[in-house]
């Protein structure tokens, strides 16, 4: 005997449904998932296949032998490399120079997307932020040749102006005590523009009525914003803050590439540099990919720490 759906009961019935629901689901978005398939054999292929490198780190690893044939060490490439004379030194630069990068990176932007928040003239508002946003598309071979002319102590214009006003010029590129400051302020001019845009966009979620509600209760614009505005995009500010520790131990290689030199290995050698000495000119390839790996795991601790803190201070989650 025949039932009708009718008779079928009706968690069975939409149990059906729901199967149905969910394969049509999956063939509408299968073309989706078709496209994703080149960039994760790109990505499986340039990036997880040379994961495999990482063994000479526990290898007296010698290019003609090749991987398979080099001798194994264990653990002494990073007894070796935790001992060099210049380790710690390198290590303090690293999280001096990231971490005025990332404070005065946070404060640079903050401070001007509340400016322009108080522009009313649309096309002054558009051309400060065009301005200011264009140095994030420039390269750093590009800015470094410029900042190495505007600071040249003999021909470059700060140089120059400084001698005219009877000051002894500073050659800030050959200088220790200047050097990690040239570099801070160099990538906060480049970078502010950019993350200037993020908190633009999340003044704009801030619900105006607050500020009439501030108004009437007789707050000028400082107390506006102070009690307004801040509070308002203090989520964002937790945010990007906390995500923003994962990269303490990258102080920019090409930035110190282009504009480093040995006058100044004191104070701007940073963690890259030295395993782009060690590896590609000394062709220590072992240490250098010892030293690599071992900021690979701290910066992956200080990520998942940081998506922790994300979580935790500003309910921000990756999935």
């Amino acid at each position: 005997m025949i039932r009708s759906e009718a008779s079928v009961p009706a968690t069975v019935a939409q149990t059906r449904r729901g199967f149905w629901h969910r394969r049509s689901r999956r063939i509408n978005t299968l073309p989706f998932h078709l496209m994703i398939v080149p960039a994760l054999i790109l990505t499986l292929i340039f990036k997880y296949g040379p994961m495999f490198g990482l063994v000479i780190a526990f290898q007296d690893f010698v290019p003609i032998r090749g991987i398979t044939g080099s001798e194994w060490v264990g653990f002494e490439n990073f007894r070796f490399a935790w001992n060099f004379p210049d380790t710690m030194e390198v290590i303090a630069n690293t999280l001096y120079i990231s971490s005025g990068k990332i404070v005065f990176g946070l404060i640079a932007p903050i401070v001007t997307a509340l400016l322009l928040n108080e522009l009313r003239l649309k096309i002054v508002k558009s051309g400060v932020q065009t301005i200011i946003y264009l140095p994030h598309f420039l390269s750093w071979v590009i800015l470094g040749g410029i900042l190495i002319d505007l600071l040249s102590p003999s021909q470059g214009v700060i140089g120059r102006g400084m001698a005219a006003l009877g000051f002894e010029p500073i050659y800030f590129l050959g200088d220790n005590t200047w050097f990690p400051w040239v570099l801070i302020t160099s990538h906060v001019w480049k970078e502010f523009g950019f993350s200037t845009i993020i908190y633009l966009a999340a003044l704009t979620s801030i619900d105006p009525t607050l500020y009439e509600a501030a108004m009437v209760d007789g707050a000028n614009r400082w107390r506006q914003t102070w009690n307004v505005t801040l509070p308002g995009i203090r989520p964002i500010i937790v945010l990007v803050t906390t995500l923003s520790l994962g990269s303490i131990l990258d102080a920019g290689f090409e930035q110190v590439l282009v504009l480093y030199s040995p006058q100044v290995y004191e104070s701007g050698d940073i963690i890259d540099t030295l395993v782009y000495r060690m590896g590609l000119i000394d062709a220590q390839y072992s240490i250098a990919t010892a030293i690599g790996l071992f900021k690979s795991v701290v910066a992956f601790i200080l990520i998942s720490t940081a998506y922790w803190a994300a979580y935790r201070f500003a309910q921000y989650r990756i999935f």
